[in-house]
């Protein structure tokens, strides 16, 4: 076996010794295996499954004493909390995306300049499949980024009779003029969404009658954009895009999902306003749920919003 091939499958440390050409320091995590539900296949959802990471971070060698003192060092906790953040932020489909996310999380610590992350899947048969990938600090990697914080937008629930309103365009105008960012949430449209007796079949059924629904908002006025991402929400919300939430991926890919069922269309919204981190909570001709986010509740024909 050539030393190129032998290195393809060595451990990430030394990929890193090889390819290092400075002097550095290196931390590592072997063999962390944690249970996660994770896959872009059908049969990945709703199971567990056995994920190992093998983690290496190149920090710079300390100058002068370390004296024992764990605040001059990069500590290991540092790298296992990278990983359970971002294991919790939301259910991915992809390793490559978790792993993207982990280096750049880890990147985020001063001390670390280059990251090599190894993610292996353990149960997907009698063999391990996996990605790596490294990462370095540069100007375009999130420790080189000043932070961009996210806005809190203005939640709006319109009832199905609020978009079957004359008044429509003038609720738009009002919310797209408003400093908060704006995202319109709907329920299922009038018509009865089918019934089957899986359960978590009826639940992808329920959330696509809500997005059908977005959809046909989406085309009574072209201002509101359907979409179904937090990324696309996050850079809506910083563009001053009016949104139309589509729910299915942030519901199906939530580590804590929902309690309530996609047919309580206003206690799902109460939920979604909480993980956007709402301001305030607007629900136009629709009874409102109890939460804990700044409420008001708007009679269908009520011009003003404001």
């Amino acid at each position: 076996m050539t030393d190129d091939i032998r290195l393809a499958f060595a451990h990430p440390s030394e990929r890193a010794e090889a390819s290092t050409t400075t002097p550095c320091d290196r931390i590592s995590l072997r063999d962390y295996i944690v249970s996660v539900e994770i896959g872009a296949f059908q049969q990945e959802r709703g199971t567990l499954q056995r994920v190992r990471f093998n983690v290496v971070v190149e920090v710079p060698r300390l100058s002068g004493p370390i004296d024992d003192d764990v605040d001059r060092i990069l500590s290991y906790d540092r790298v296992t909390e990278a990983i359970g953040i971002e294991l919790h932020a939301e259910r991915l489909n992809l390793l490559e995306t978790l792993a993207a996310r982990v280096a750049d999380r880890i990147l985020l610590e001063p001390q670390a300049h280059r990251v090599f992350v190894r993610i292996e899947k353990l149960d997907r048969g009698p063999f391990a499949l996996g990605v790596e990938i490294v990462r370095a600090r540069d100007g375009q990697t999130p420790g080189g980024q000043a932070h961009i914080p996210v806005p809190h937008p203005r939640v709006v629930f319109l009832s199905n009779a609020a978009i079957a309103s004359p008044l429509l365009g003038g609720w738009i105008d009002q919310l797209a003029a408003m400093p908060a960012p704006v995202i319109i949430c709907v329920g299922a449209g009038e018509t009865s969404a089918p019934q089957v007796p899986n359960r978590l079949a009826q639940r992808r059924i329920d959330l696509l009658a809500i997005e059908q629904n977005a959809w046909r908002l989406a085309v009574r006025d072209a201002r509101c954009v359907v979409v179904q991402t937090r990324t696309e929400l996050d850079w809506a919300m910083k563009n001053g895009q009016v949104s139309v939430w589509a729910p299915s991926k942030i519901v199906l890919d939530a580590v804590d999902g929902p309690s309530a069922s996609p047919a309580d269309a206003a206690a799902l919204i109460a939920w979604f306003a909480g993980q956007m981190q709402a301001a305030e909570l607007v629900f136009v001709g629709h009874a409102a749920p109890v939460t804990d986010i700044a409420l008001r509740v708007l009679p269908v024909d009520q011009a003003v919003l404001a």
